[in-house]
């Protein structure tokens, strides 16, 4: 085994901007003892490095999505392509998400399919951050979650047979890396990584650690560039948003109205505020109100509150009361109109007695809060929560059917119907013959149209309501988009009868101690693919000359490379002797490289 660590050889040093070294000159190398990788022993190595094809699968929260999304765009720019089939990838990179033992299990699953197949694979996320010794990941390349900028090296490397791992914590990864998003009209915007928290079930805080934030300045950055690329909604992400800046001297509220100044005035761009746990917005909860009353704020906030019994809370060590809970609540309901909140509870934490849970389900009655992930309570390895005695398996999932049970007695869009709302469109419905909307309020409203309103703003009627969302009827289009839709990767659910959850809603979020991957869905297993005709990110974005011949090269003599790939791998060892143009350009190119390399050298000798 061959591990990458972050040392620069030299100390010093570096490439000149814009010029890409080697990785085995950028790196050092540190030999460890061998780990056998027999189910690579029959993989083919010989495709040009930078044109392999990547299959990439992502669970957890919008946090990794996010990752996934600048992992996919550092590798198209680089010049490999990206897609959704398993089968016909050179090489598989799984995100994974550590929140909860079937994500985790999800995960061993798909390793042990991906070894079977003789695939190279490189593990990122929260698992081998947070596990690194799991032995499920022996032999396998790691990428940290701190080191998402590197994962064109890892990737090179594994290709090349061998095994890297990349854990060390460093700097936050930059927001400006290139990035291929799932849904082109939705941009997840990570504005810190890790909490202040200490959760005694919480495995996120072992893999994504102390609080760190971004600056206010290269957040409002990010929002201009991608304002300017034709985004129509911006999630902010965070394991805890009320946290942030709490590290740099700032606060939520500063952030906020630094951001709400930059979106346009013509309520084109709207703003979602990513999960808060009580505690941290309980000093700004006017401020916070004052935000989401704005016209380009999504009234909405995810607020987990776990538990209705105070005991079980501080057993949780959550750092706060259920009547700290119901003051956020009632606060932002009383300051914001239309206000729309979703939680998250836990049934049978350890030692949660009949009285706890009955203290919880009254909770829930109290509010009847249209969206609440209901989740069984996962010991997960190495937490304070794992050792301590746990309720029987059999009154676990009666509680959590029970609560469910009265959860979904709720019809919290009666009286809707008839309205007139505005809505901003920004995807497809899973049956394929509506689009997706969401109110001032973040309703789901089913519309039909054709798909050149996405990422457009309408007047709408409501029609009907159902248990989940809404269907309108479009009166009005406020703002129509112009730029042409790119295929995005759809989402690949769990169903909530499959892993005995509550479904409450389709958008994934925060992990962290909100133990959700989306208010009201289980792990969300997302596919990132670019098609490839998509080339215009990866042209623009890519600095390196041979990455840009080889890109044009895909382009025009696709179908060629993929004949070539088919007689390698049947051991046909036959060249062709028609080089195009292109072949001679990439030639020329990889000579000039070397020849650039050996003067630098020479020069710094």
């Amino acid at each position: 085994m061959e591990d990458i660590e972050d040392l620069l050889v030299g100390g010093g040093g570096g490439a000149p901007p814009g010029f890409r070294i080697p990785v085995a000159a950028a790196v050092g190398i540190k030999p460890k003892k061998s780990v056998s990788r027999d189910y690579l022993k029959d993989y083919n190595t010989s495709k040009i490095p930078g044109t392999q094809t990547i299959y990439i699968k992502t669970f957890g929260c919008s946090h990794n999505q996010s990752d996934s999304e600048y992992m996919a765009g550092q590798l198209s720019a680089f010049g490999y392509n990206l897609s959704e089939n398993q089968d016909e990838a050179d090489l598989w990179l799984i995100n994974t998400c550590t929140v909860k033992s079937p994500s985790q299990s999800a995960m061993d699953t798909l390793i042990t399919k991906c070894r079977n197949a003789k695939k190279p694979l490189v593990v990122a996320g929260c698992v081998p951050q947070g596990s690194r010794d799991l032995k499920e990941l022996d032999g396998v390349s790691i990428v940290g979650v701190q080191q998402i900028d590197r994962v064109v090296e890892v990737v090179e490397e594994t290709l090349k047979g061998h095994e890297v791992r990349l854990l060390t914590r460093k700097t936050l990864p930059a927001l400006d890396l290139p990035k291929v998003r799932k849904n082109m009209f939705v941009e997840i915007l990570p504005i810190n990584v890790g909490c202040l928290g200490a959760c005694t079930y919480c495995k996120t805080k072992h893999a994504r650690g102390h609080l760190g934030s971004y600056t206010v300045d290269g957040l409002v950055g990010r929002v201009r560039s991608v304002i300017a690329d034709g985004v129509k909604e911006i999630w902010l992400s965070s394991e805890d948003t009320g946290a942030y800046g709490r590290d740099i001297g700032v606060n939520l509220p500063i952030l906020l109205n630094s951001l709400v100044a930059e979106l346009p005035s013509d309520g084109s761009t709207m703003l979602r505020i990513g999960m808060t746990n009580p505690p941290y917005i309980l000093e700004h909860l006017k401020e916070i109100a004052e935000v989401l009353r704005h016209p380009c704020v999504y009234s909405f906030l995810h607020v987990p509150v776990q538990s209705g019994s105070d005991r079980v809370l501080t057993a949780m060590n959550r750092e706060y009361t259920v009547g700290e809970f119901r003051t956020v609540v009632d606060t932002l309901m009383e300051l914001v109109p239309g206000m729309q909140i979703a939680t998250d509870i836990i049934c049978g934490f350890p030692g949660e007695t009949d009285e706890d849970f009955e203290e919880t389900v009254n909770l829930i009655k109290d509010y009847k809060l249209p969206q609440v992930h209901i989740s069984q309570f996962y010991p997960r390895p190495g937490t304070p929560a794992a050792r301590m005695k746990k309720v029987p398996s059999n009154i676990v999932k009666r509680r959590s059917r029970e609560l469910t049970t009265v959860f979904e007695s709720f019809t919290p869009y009666v009286g809707m119907e008839g309205k007139i709302e505005r809505i901003w469109i920004t995807d497809i419905a899973t049956d394929g013959s509506h689009l997706v909307g969401h109110t001032k309020g973040y309703i789901q409203v089913l519309v039909v149209g054709p798909e050149s309103m996405l990422g457009s703003s309408a007047t709408v009627k409501i029609t009907s309501v159902g248990r989940w969302s809404v269907f309108g009827e479009v009166i009005e289009i406020h703002s129509q988009n112009t730029k042409p839709r790119k295929n995005s990767a759809r989402v690949e659910k769990i169903s909530c009868s499959d892993s005995k959850e509550t479904c409450c809603s389709e958008e994934s979020e925060t992990c962290a101690c909100g133990l959700s991957s989306g208010c009201g869905q289980t792990e969300e297993a997302t596919e990132v693919s670019v098609l490839k005709d998509d080339q215009k990110t990866g042209e623009i974005r890519s600095q390196n000359l041979i990455g840009y011949l080889l890109r044009k090269r895909k382009n025009s003599s696709h179908r060629k490379i993929e004949n070539q790939v088919v007689k390698e791998m049947d051991g046909n060892e036959g060249t062709s002797n028609d080089w195009a143009f292109v072949d001679k350009a990439l030639l020329v190119g990889i000579v000039m490289s070397l020849l650039t390399i050996i003067a630098i050298f020479r020069f710094w000798l």
